[in-house]
Order: structure tokens, then sequence, then C-alpha cells
């Protein structure tokens, strides 16, 4: 018996599908993302502002250092004769690394944790916990040829969390979102800047990996974990 496959509905109906779950997508993020900052105490007036911020934010990459790698890469260069196009290979030539902030993946996540870290008088217990993560990141980093420093992605928030847990029963989830995020600038991207020149990446963004890296990652997933 011959079988065949069809469509139940029209393309129309899976086009609109589509698009509602990309809308259902979004307005989930943005829910998770204001559940988040108003566990760390974002006042409702600032809330909106922020979300906003940080969404566009994470377009935006500021440069702010070019290094010269230590690995070299080929260059080549084509010439038409005849009609008839060659590459010619010439020889190495020295690549480089640009090295950027990304503004919502990075820098605001980064404000962030300073302010609350002023605002609720957490700067003892921030020390300490930020020093922990950052010297346990570090262990936890790799570096990624061609793309940049990698972590895992859970562990981070897991850890901030448990340092919070340890260090204080008041603020919890704004604890454990500054050490989810600072652990990771520090022990992950800050740390292993000099191992960017043996990377071979183009371009090195803090807080941009995709949409969010691992510091953004970090205090968010902090910040849901603590608030179980």
């Amino acid at each position: 018996m011959r079988r065949s496959f069809y469509w139940v509905f029209a393309w129309p109906f899976y086009l609109a599908l589509t698009f509602l779950l990309a809308v259902f997508a979004v307005l989930l993020a943005f829910d998770l993302l204001g559940f988040a900052y108003r566990r760390i105490g974002i006042a409702p007036g600032w809330l909106l502002v922020t979300l906003a911020a940080t969404i566009i934010g994470s377009f935006v990459n500021v440069p702010v250092a070019r290094l010269h790698n230590a690995v070299e890469q080929p260059s080549e260069r084509s010439i038409s004769f005849l009609g008839i196009r060659y590459t010619i290979p010439t020889p190495l030539r020295p690549s480089e690394t640009t090295i950027a902030v990304n503004v919502g993946g990075a820098l605001i996540p980064a404000v962030l944790s300073i302010y609350l870290t002023i605002h609720d008088h957490l700067e003892l217990v921030a020390l300490i916990g930020v020093v922990i993560a950052a010297v346990v990141v570090r262990f936890l980093a790799r570096p990624i040829r061609g793309v940049g420093i990698a972590v895992p992605i859970f562990l981070p928030a897991l850890i901030a969390v448990i340092l919070a847990s340890l260090l204080t029963v008041h603020y919890l989830a704004a604890l454990a979102y500054i050490i989810g995020v600072m652990g990771v600038l520090f022990g992950a991207d800050l740390a292993n800047l000099n191992k960017t020149r043996t990377l071979g990446a183009p371009i090195v963004s803090i807080g941009g990996a995709g949409t969010f890296d691992g510091i953004f990652l970090a205090g968010l997933l902090a910040v849901l974990l603590a608030s179980i």
C-alpha cells in the first residue's frame, strides 16, 4: 500500500501558528525578565525602562580594545589572466581580535549589580561571594578556538544561589544576581582576556555571545533559582 503525507491545514494556518508561538515566546521572555527584575527590587517605574534597555542593548557591542593575536592567519589574493581567475596565496599575516562589551548582556547587568550592592548594603557579602564564584568559574571556563571563552550555562547560577544562601537570609535574590553576574564577568571574561590572543576569533564580545551570554544568563537563572 502506498502511503502519502499531506498537510492537514492550509499553509496560512501554519504561518499564523508560527507567528503566535513567536509572540508567546517573546511574552514569556519578557515575563521572566520582569519577574526576575521585580525579585531583585527594581521599582515598578524603572521596570519597563530596564527591560527595554536590556533587550535593545543586546544588539549593541562597544569596542574597547584591539589585540594582536599570537596566531597568524593565511591570506590570499586573486588575479585575472586571459579571462581566468587565479588565487595566489600570500605570506601569513598577523590577525587581530577586537574586544567589545555588549551593552545589554554585560554593561547593564554590571551597573545593576553595583547599584544593588550599594542600595541594599551588601558590600561585604557581595565581595566574598563574587570572589569565590569568580575563582570557581575561572576553573570551569574553557577557551574555544574561533569563538571565545565558554562556561557551563547552569553551574554559575547554581553556585551563585548556594553562596547567596550561605551568606545572607535577606535580599537573597539580589545577592544571587550580583554573584552570578559579577562572578562570570570576572571569572570567565576578564580573567581569560589574555587567552583571546590564541583563539583566532575576530571579535570577542563580553556579554554578547548570541542574544545574551553567560553573564546575563547567570544573573537571570540565579534569581529564578533563588525564587523556588
